[in-house]
């Protein structure tokens, strides 16, 4: 029995159950009936079924979100090197002003020790007597006192 076979029994039914006033014929025309839906129903689950809209969707957000939950990965782990990039950085940076403050302290500490060794030859050269003149020396200026 075809489809349109069972359609055309359908429409015969109803035909009779607008004729017909008697309860037997009712009972009939209800087991028809039933007969006829459930026809219907074997052709429509009989039919080659496709991808309908609402399962492509369902598979579109599917990917969507595996796509939003990779990228999601992704920047949490970019974020994350990030993060160490910029504190070795900071360390780089820090290392460097340390380097810069300790060349600075050498460079004032050899300055100043330059100018004490100055100073030392400084005052060796500015006496008036070599060191063993001296004692004579005091003794002359003790005499110009008296």
């Amino acid at each position: 029995m075809t489809f349109e076979d069972k359609v055309r029994a359908k429409s015969e039914v109803g035909e009779v159950c607008k004729l017909s006033d008697e309860p037997g014929q009712l009972d009939e025309t209800l087991r028809d009936f039933r007969l006829s839906v459930h026809a219907w129903s074997e052709a429509v689950y009989g039919q080659p079924r496709t991808v309908t809209e609402p399962s492509q969707r369902r598979m579109w957000r599917l990917v969507v979100g595996w796509a939003l939950g990779c990228l999601l990965v992704v920047g949490g782990l970019s974020g994350g090197v990030y993060k160490q990039h910029q504190s070795q950085e900071i360390a780089k940076v820090a290392a460097a002003r340390t380097a810069e403050q300790q060349r600075l302290a050498a460079q004032q500490n050899a300055r100043l020790e330059e100018e004490d060794l100055l100073a030392k030859v400084d005052h060796v050269v500015s006496r008036e007597v070599p060191s063993a003149m001296e004692p004579l020396a005091q003794l002359m200026a003790g005499d110009e006192i008296q």
